[in-house]
């Protein structure tokens, strides 16, 4: 018996002009908002479209379906967190350990969360379109330039950095993960964030 043909989840195409890109954008903030309206059940490419202005066909010529919509959205979000995580490891190149973590944490978890609703609602359909995979490629990215910056510090690390890079990530996706299921992230933002930095400033300087 054939096996089913697995629905298409990237995008048709990528914008090449900035009327393209325009559209996308819209596309992609208004399914944020139908995401955010009805939740992911009764989301369709229909509703995103009337949502965005745009026509069903406009939607269709650079995503092929709902599930194309919502990880091009998961995607978006995940690569936003990297790029701000990205430029605060250049900004932290040649300080010391403590200070270095301390941003890396404090930044990771501001991006993270600083649109809470819409973090969450993202988290809930990441299992639905292929999430762990987006996760993994956005967090190589991250891993090589925590990596940079810890190689830049003046206290040697008597671990290979990119060892100590994952650990500091797998406690930062940890926390993330606690706030997300939880029933009240906005109460236990604080001082879970607190924590982790308390533990990731004296797990660096354990490690130098």
């Amino acid at each position: 018996m054939p096996r089913p043909r697995q629905a298409p989840l990237h995008p048709r195409k990528s914008p090449v002009q900035a009327r393209s890109t325009a559209s996308v954008n819209a596309i992609l903030e208004a399914t944020i908002q139908v995401l955010l309206d009805i939740g992911k059940e009764r989301l369709t490419t229909t509703r995103v479209a009337y949502r965005a202005g745009v026509s069903v066909g406009t939607l269709y010529q650079y995503f092929p379906n709902k599930s194309a919509l919502l990880q091009a959205v998961l995607r978006n979000h995940l690569e936003s967190v990297a790029e701000a995580l990205e430029k605060v490891c250049r900004e932290e190149k040649g300080r010391p350990l403590p200070q270095m973590v301390t941003r890396v944490v404090n930044t990771f978890l501001e991006a993270k969360m600083k649109d809470l609703k819409t973090s969450i609602a993202l988290y809930s359909v990441s299992s639905d379109v292929d999430g762990l995979r987006i996760a993994k490629e956005v967090g190589a990215r991250v891993n090589k330039a925590v990596v940079s910056m810890l190689a830049s510090a003046p206290q040697p690390l008597g671990k290979d950095s990119q060892l100590v890079a994952s650990v500091i990530q797998g406690a930062m996706a940890g926390v993330s993960r606690r706030l997300l299921e939880s029933t009240s992230p906005e109460k236990q933002y604080k001082p879970l964030s607190e924590e982790l930095v308390l533990m990731m400033r004296a797990y660096l300087v354990a490690r130098s």
